[in-house]
């Protein structure tokens, strides 16, 4: 199948019949994606890690109020040792992807530098790991109607509660996800 559409800045949407514990019911927001593949943070399964705790094995001392207590997900099952920061744009660190003109993602140590002293982005995903695809894999998946695929949404990535985010996705594109079934048929 050859490359024709990027889903950058899009969410993958997983169908109910995805079986993969890796992503079933998960919503994926797509970072990167080129004919060499694709690079995602899942962002609906949060951890039961803090960003304090994560603070805390970095050595990085915290001044603001509360901001320990914010969950941090399990962005994927590659570098699952590795962070990944997606984040409202208008800060630029160290290694910083601009994926719109509104939405960042960085792994550098610098932006949880910035958190912990209340200077950095206004709203940020903090994950653990990432989602991978080589080329032609993810089309690949898709054509096997693993996954739904629409336009993200910076609402459903930073204000909405982590448990309604795999449905409020689906709706964006006017699909209930109860309503379909994980079995394949024929007609």
């Amino acid at each position: 199948m050859p490359f024709s559409t990027s889903l950058t800045n899009h969410f993958l949407i997983a169908m109910p019949g995805l079986q993969d514990p890796n992503f079933a019911r998960t919503v994926t927001y797509i970072c990167e994606h080129t004919e060499q593949g694709a690079m995602g943070i899942v962002i609906n399964r949060p951890l039961e890690v803090t960003l304090g705790e994560l603070f805390s094995q970095l050595d990085i001392t915290s001044v603001q109020p509360g901001v320990g207590a914010t969950p941090v997900y399990q962005g994927g099952p590659v570098q699952t040792d590795r962070g990944f920061v997606l984040h409202t744009a208008g800060h630029s660190f160290d290694s910083t992807l601009n994926i719109t003109p509104d939405i960042s993602v960085t792994t550098s140590r610098d932006v949880l530098e910035a958190i912990a002293s209340g200077e950095g982005p206004e709203q940020t995903l903090i994950a653990l790991g990432y989602a991978g695809w080589g080329g032609g894999q993810l089309e690949q998946e898709m054509s096997a109607n693993a996954w739904l695929n629409g336009p993200a949404s910076n609402d459903i990535i930073f204000r909405m509660d982590p448990g309604a985010r795999w449905m409020a996705a689906a709706q964006l594109l006017g699909v209930d996800l109860n309503l379909l079934s994980g079995e394949a048929g024929h007609a």
